[in-house]
């Protein structure tokens, strides 16, 4: 793509409030959004998130009940999907996860690991403050926001539209992913909700500010 089909997806991307529910995203295109959340970047690439795609309609539904900002995404997206974000039990410096990532996944040396793991721990503790667990949970959420963003561009780019949300309540949220959903929520919380599909009414234009009032060149 040029640079004019690239900036045409970000004026074609909106926050779609109702989708056509006669259109359904083909697997491949929908394969391929996933798979742009799957290569985003996160930080010491330690990618501290798990997607859940809802087709159910039952559960559908029992999300609804809490979710104010979701009811008529959830009715008619074609795809609707839950941003997921790990908990300090995996994200800590210490945590098994992370070093069984380190070794499993980045198929790092052992004395590589040791160095990575004593270099992650003082950046946790010192250069970001992440020394408690809300503060580990924000931190990795920022993370899962990059993947966000990066599946909504990649959806805009092949004419999908998409909707963020984050109006519903986490508590009441988690309550039923971990009855109905068997998401085990000590160890991940729920960041956001996104829909997926076509929309059924044009948008009006993007409103935005200069880029002279958001950016300072020194």
């Amino acid at each position: 793509m040029n640079k004019e089909e690239i900036l045409y997806a970000f004026q074609f991307r909106h926050a779609c409030k109702e989708f056509d529910t006669n259109k359904i995203i083909p697997k491949e295109d929908f394969d391929f959004i996933l798979e742009t959340a799957r290569l985003s970047p996160s930080s010491f690439g330690f990618e501290p998130w798990h997607f859940v795609v809802v087709q159910d309609k039952n559960l559908r539904e029992l999300l609804k009940q809490n979710a104010w900002g979701a009811p008529k995404k959830l009715e008619t997206a074609s795809h609707f999907l839950l941003g997921l974000t790990m908990k300090s039990p995996l994200t800590k410096w210490d945590s098994e996860y992370i070093a069984h990532f380190m070794k499993d996944v980045q198929q790092l040396p052992e004395e590589t690991i040791k160095g990575r793991s004593k270099f992650f721990e003082d950046f946790q503790k010192s250069d970001f403050d992440l020394n408690n667990e809300r503060h580990l949970f924000d931190w990795a959420t920022k993370q899962n926001y990059i993947a966000l963003g990066n599946m909504m561009t990649a959806a805009a780019m092949i004419g999908i539209d998409s909707c963020p949300i984050e109006g519903f309540s986490q508590k009441i949220s988690e309550a039923i992913l971990a009855e109905h959903f068997d998401i085990d929520t000590t160890q991940y919380g729920l960041a956001y909700m996104v829909a997926f599909g076509y929309r059924v009414i044009e948008p009006r234009s993007k409103t935005r500010r200069t880029i002279e009032e958001i950016v300072t060149w020194k």
